[in-house]
């Protein structure tokens, strides 16, 4: 079933590709192939023991004998809630991208579906150099969706997203081969822990890089503003947790002890990153730069409660990459569809849009108030979580944490203000429609999923990992 969720988007995309079928046949066949594949998640989550915990659904075949290289794919608790998210929010953007009418429809929609596939194989590789292998497929189709279907400004974005991501590449595929060659294996099941603090520090780079952690996010801005609505969203929704992923699988499981000596370090980063992010998503002008700094603020948050490296820090983490990847995607095909009726994204010419638009109020409204982490929210529940995690590493780390939720519920409030409740602006017009039926089915199962969560965080939170927790190595969560 494993392979099954990587391979079918996979063979979707050559058959959308190599078909001579029109723009409507491609979109609707991409369709059916993301939703196939929210159909089979559905079939791994209610298969998947969670009181048994530990790796599941495994598959593993010889790839190189001599390097002892497999392809060895399989899910953890965790893995599961990471994946469901990948092809919800995958669905959620092919499904926007068919309504949008996108051109070149059957390459735009090959590269969506390839990249579906490439995430999934993140989140189950089992194998160092298969891990790299869907790492790097994944940023393939993600260069040309930018740089083809982005911005006017979309060549600049390219290259920095280019040039950040390759200097990270680079980077983890020296950390891998210097590790796994150490080990006499790549197998991440098998192979051996490490004290090496260069080989871990390799690791973190690359992944601060694609998450992005503070001061590695100079990508960031260019990249989410450029791209079209629905990239930004698989960008901010599910990109980055693979890097948050790969903080959790790799970096602090294999590397206890570098972990734990750069705890204080990376800690800093991230509550820098934080803060910086929150007062950077105050002050942006525009929808998309709240969203997009508001996301590096939510990383470096994630980013905390990880190397908190204790049971309440963890659960809240996976938690919360879950809660902010349904927001944030959310929030990008909102900003699309409000700049789709206004032609702009900036705060000052918007306004007034709840007047006559409902269904927009209603489900920004319900969006916003989910991402203010408000009581009884999935994302309070999230934050509440890592915070707790933090303060066993000392105080200081949640008081920063405290504050940077002050600053999210103003830049969250001023975003809702500035779109649905100011005085109208000169580019909205009261011939603005409201959400169309079409646009409707793209953001509502976002929505009821974060209503869904908010109800029961638990079921991710309470089984996210099995086994004795908060300890610095955390090797045994995941047996």
């Amino acid at each position: 079933m494993t392979t099954l969720l990587i391979v079918l988007p996979l063979a979707a995309a050559l058959v959308v590709w190599l078909l001579p079928l029109n723009n409507v046949s491609a979109g609707a066949l991409a369709l059916l192939a993301a939703l196939a594949e929210v159909g089979i998640w559905i079939q791994l989550l209610v298969r998947f023991d969670f009181e048994q915990g530990g790796l599941q659904f495994s598959q593993q075949h010889n790839w190189f004998s001599d390097l002892h290289v497999s392809y060895h794919v399989g899910v953890y608790a965790f893995s599961v809630w990471l994946i469901g998210l990948t092809v919800i929010v995958m669905a959620a953007a092919i499904a926007y991208g068919f309504w949008a009418g996108r051109e070149r429809t059957r390459a735009y929609m090959g590269l969506m579906l390839f990249l579906t596939g490439a995430v999934i194989g993140v989140f189950s590789a089992q194998d160092l150099l298969l891990f790299y292998a869907f790492f790097e497929a994944m940023m393939i189709p993600l260069y040309v969706l930018v740089g083809v279907w982005g911005g006017p400004g979309r060549m600049a974005a390219t290259l920095k997203f280019v040039i950040y991501t390759m200097a990270g590449s680079l980077l983890m595929l020296a950390a891998v081969v210097v590790y796994g060659l150490s080990q006499n294996t790549f197998d991440l099941v098998q192979i051996g822990q490490s004290g090496s603090d260069w080989i871990f520090l390799g690791f973190v780079a690359a992944f601060a890089i694609k998450a992005p952690i503070f001061p590695l996010h100079g990508w960031l801005p260019d990249a989410y503003r450029e791209s079209s609505p629905e990239v930004a969203a698989v960008l901010s929704g599910i990109v980055s947790k693979a890097a948050a992923y790969g903080f959790l699988r790799i970096a602090i499981t294999k590397f206890p002890v570098p972990a734990h000596d750069f705890r204080v370090p990376i800690l800093t980063l991230a509550a820098i990153g934080l803060v910086y992010g929150s007062l950077l998503a105050f002050r942006a002008p525009d929808l998309r730069g709240v969203i997009a700094y508001s996301s590096l603020a939510q990383m470096s948050l994630i980013t905390m409660g990880l190397f908190a490296v204790n049971d309440l820090g963890l659960d809240g983490s996976v938690l919360q990459m879950v809660n902010h990847g349904l927001i944030s995607a959310t929030l990008f095909l909102l900003a699309g569809m409000v700049e789709r009726r206004t032609l702009t994204g900036e705060l000052g010419r918007l306004g007034g849009m709840a007047r006559g638009r409902p269904a927009l109020a209603s489900v920004l409204m319900t969006t916003g108030v989910i991402a203010l982490a408000v009581p009884l929210s999935s994302a309070f529940a999230g934050e509440f979580l890592i915070l707790a995690g933090v303060f066993r590493r000392g105080w200081g780390w949640s008081v920063v944490g405290a504050v940077a939720m002050v600053l999210a519920a103003m830049y969250v409030l001023r975003l809702i203000s500035a779109v649905l409740h100011r005085e109208a602006g000169p580019a909205v017009s009261d011939a603005a429609l409201d959400l169309r039926p079409a646009e409707l089915g793209v953001v509502v199962p976002l929505v009821a999923a974060l209503l869904a969560l908010s109800a029961w965080p638990a079921a991710i939170s309470q089984h996210a990992f099995r086994g004795d927790r908060g300890q610095a190595d955390v090797a045994a969560e995941f047996k």
